[in-house]
C-alpha cells in the first residue's frame, strides 16, 4: 500500500536526506562482514582493508577476495574478446534491436553536446581552453538482483563521443557461472569494447584505481554500485577521479487531477523494484488522486514478479504527499532534489523554468522516466541523494579535461608583469616578485 502523508509528515520522514556517512546498514549485512573478515568491521572500514590488500598484493588479493566475498574462483579475469562478441547470439531479435535503438539514440543525444577548445588574442598574445579526453576510464557495471546493460550503453557512449581511447568495463561474475551475464558482455560488443574483467564489490574498484598485474589502472572511473562500491570510490578519489556517489535511486511525481492515476502508480512501482531503499513519491494537491494512485498500485503490485521488493519500498522510501498546490509540490521538489523529477500536470510546461535541482525533468506523461532509463537519449547515470543541487548527470564533459593555454607576447609581460610583482610581494613570496620584476 502507497502511504499517504501531509507535508510535515513527510518531511519527517521519507523527505529527510541521510549523507553517506549516515547509511543506516543492515544487521544483516554487518553479521556477513564480521563472518568473511573475522572481526566487527564497518562498510568503510572492510572496504580501507580491502583495497590496502588489492594495492599491495594484486591480482593474488583480488582472487581471494573474489572467492571469499563472491564464491568464485577466476584464473584470470580478462574476459576473451571472443566470448564478448559470441554475447550477441545469447540475445533475442527483439533483444538486440531494442539494444541498438538505444544504443543509436544515447549516441546522438551526445553528439549533440559540444566540446569546444577555444583561442583568443584579445588579452595580448594568445589565450586559450583545450579541451582533451580522458586517456583511460574504467565503467563499474552492477550485476546484481538484475544485470544492467543499459550501464554499459550509457556510460560507453558518452565516453566514446568524448573520444576517450582506452575503455574498460568491469562487472561482477554470476556465482553460478563464474562469467560475466552474457548480456552485459552483448551491450559491450555493440559499443565496440574489448576490454572487460570479471570483477566486482570494493576489489574491482581497488583494481581499477591502482592496478594489479593483469588489470592496468584508469585515470577516472563511472558507474554506480552497492555500499561497498560507493565507498571504495570514496576512498580512492584522488588517486584517480570518480563521476561521483551514487546513492539508492529515486524518482518523485509531481502530478494534478488531470494525471492518469493507472501511469503514475506504474511509474511509481517501476522506481520502487530496483531496490528496497529506491525512493517513488508522489506529490499532488488531489486527494482523490492519491486514493486512485493507492488503489491502481495495490492492484499492480500482484502482478509484478519483484513484488517483495517494491513493497519494502513503498513501506520505507516512498508515499504519496498532499501539497496545497503544485506551487508547493514544486518547492518541495527543489528541496530534495531528486534523481528524476515527473511532471504529470495539464501543462507541464509552465512548471519547468521553476525547477532548478533535479538530475532529470521528464516533462508530461508521454515522457515517463522509464523511457530515460533505456532508450530516451540522455545517459540514465543521474545525481542521487540530493546531488542534484550541485551535480549534474553524466554526460560527455565527465570524460574530458581543459587544459589552460598561455602564450603571451613580449608587450603584455611588460604591461602585466608589474602587477604580477605586487601581488606576489604582499603575499611573501619574493621568488615569485623577482621571476616577474626581472622580465621587466
Amino acid at each position: 500500500m502507497l502511504r499517504k502523508l501531509n507535508v510535515a509528515e513527510a518531511r519527517e520522514t521519507l523527505l529527510k536526506r541521510a549523507s553517506l556517512d549516515e547509511v543506516e546498514v543492515s544487521p544483516v549485512v554487518l553479521e556477513r562482514t564480521a563472518g568473511l573478515l573475522g572481526e566487527p568491521l564497518s562498510p568503510e572500514q572492510a572496504v580501507t582493508r580491502i583495497l590496502k590488500d588489492v594495492r599491495q598484493r594484486g591480482d593474488t588479493a583480488l582472487r581471494e577476495w573474489m572467492q571469499k566475498l563472491d564464491g568464485v574462483t577466476l584464473n584470470t579475469f580478462r574476459v576473451p574478446k571472443e566470448d564478448i562478441q559470441s554475447a550477441l547470439q545469447t540475445l533475442s531479435d527483439a533483444q538486440l534491436n531494442a539494444l541498438r535503438l538505444a544504443a543509436e539514440r544515447i549516441r546522438r543525444f551526445h553528439q549533440a553536446q559540444p566540446l569546444t577548445s577555444w583561442l583568443t588574442q584579445s588579452l595580448g598574445g594568445t589565450l586559450g581552453q583545450l579541451v582533451r579526453p580522458i586517456r583511460r576510464v574504467g565503467v563499474y557495471v552492477p550485476a546484481g538482483s538484475a544485470p544492467l546493460p543499459s550501464s554499459v550503453l550509457m556510460s560507453v557512449i558518452p565516453a566514446q563521443v568524448a573520444g576517450v581511447p582506452e575503455i574498460v568495463v568491469v562487472a561482477p561474475p554470476v556465482r553460478q557461472t563464474g562469467k560475466v551475464d552474457p548480456v552485459i558482455l552483448a551491450a559491450c560488443a555493440l559499443c565496440g569494447v574489448d576490454e572487460v574483467y570479471a570483477l566486482g564489490g570494493a576489489q574491482a574498484i581497488a583494481a581499477l584505481a591502482y592496478g594489479t598485474e593483469s588489470i592496468p589502472p584508469v585515470d577516472k572511473i563511472f558507474g554506480p554500485g552497492n555500499l561497498f562500491v560507493t565507498l571504495a570510490k570514496k576512498q580512492v578519489f584522488g588517486v584517480v577521479g570518480i563521476d561521483g556517489l551514487a546513492g539508492p535511486t529515486e524518482t518523485m511525481v509531481i502530478a494534478d487531477d488531470s494525471a492518469n492515476p493507472e501511469w503514475v502508480a506504474a511509474d511509481l512501482l517501476a522506481q520502487a523494484e530496483h531496490d528496497p531503499l529506491a525512493s517513488a513519491i508522489l506529490l499532488t494537491p488531489s486527494e482523490s488522486l492519491i486514493a486512485q494512485v493507492q488503489e491502481a498500485v495495490t492492484r499492480q503490485l500482484r502482478e509484478r514478479q519483484r513484488a517483495t521488493i517494491i513493497q519494502q519500498s513503498l513501506e520505507f522510501r516512498s508515499g504519496a504527499v498532499l501539497t496545497i498546490d503544485l506551487e508547493e509540490a514544486v518547492r518541495i521538489a527543489n528541496e530534495f532534489a531528486p534523481e528524476h523529477l515527473c511532471l504529470s500536470v495539464r501543462d507541464p510546461w509552465a512548471l519547468v523554468p521553476k525547477i532548478n535541482a533535479a538530475g532529470g525533468i521528464f516533462v508530461g506523461e508521454h515522457s515517463f522516466e522509464v523511457l530515460g532509463d533505456y532508450v530516451a537519449g540522455p545517459s540514465h547515470v543521474m545525481p542521487t541523494g540530493r546531488t542534484a543541487r550541485f551535480a549534474s548527470p553524466l554526460n560527455v564533459w565527465d570524460f574530458v579535461h581543459l587544459i589552460h593555454l598561455v602564450a603571451l607576447d613580449e608587450a603584455t609581460t611588460q604591461e602585466i608583469a608589474p602587477a604580477a610583482s605586487v601581488i606576489a610581494e604582499r603575499e611573501g613570496l619574493d621568488a615569485h616578485a623577482f621571476s616577474a620584476r626581472c622580465r621587466c
